[in-house]
C-alpha cells in the first residue's frame, strides 16, 4: 500500500469539513450534464467548491478505496487560490489541506 493513503484520506475530510464549515458544502447535487464537464475542475458549468465537493472528492476517495494508483500531479491549491483571490485568509485551512494534496501527490512522499 502507498504509504500517502493515510494522509490523502485524512486531508480530504479535512476538505470536506472546511467546505461545510465555511458553508460551501451543497446539500443537492449538480445536475448529471454539469457533472460530465469535460473542462478543468468543470469551470463551465460548476463553481469551484462544487467541483470539489461532487468530483474532486469522490474521485480522490474512491482511487484510495480501490488502491487504483494515485494521480502523479496535482495542482488544486492553485486554482482555489484564484478563485478565492479575494477571501484567502478565510478559506486559509481549505488552502492549507489542498495544498497537502498537492503536495502529497505531486511529490510523492
Amino acid at each position: 500500500m502507498d504509504a500517502r493513503i493515510p494522509a490523502l484520506a485524512e486531508q480530504l475530510l479535512l476538505i470536506e469539513r472546511e467546505l461545510r464549515v465555511l458553508g460551501l458544502w451543497a446539500r443537492l447535487p449538480p445536475s448529471d450534464e454539469a457533472l460530465s464537464s469535460r473542462q478543468p475542475f468543470a469551470v463551465d458549468v460548476l463553481a469551484f467548491e462544487e467541483w470539489l465537493q461532487w468530483i474532486f472528492l469522490p474521485r480522490m476517495k474512491r482511487i484510495l478505496e480501490s488502491g487504483s494508483a494515485l494521480p502523479v500531479v496535482s495542482g488544486v491549491r492553485p486554482m482555489a487560490e484564484m478563485v478565492y483571490a479575494e477571501r484567502l485568509i478565510e478559506v486559509g485551512r481549505l488552502l492549507q489541506s489542498l495544498g497537502e494534496v498537492d503536495r502529497l501527490i505531486s511529490n510523492g512522499d
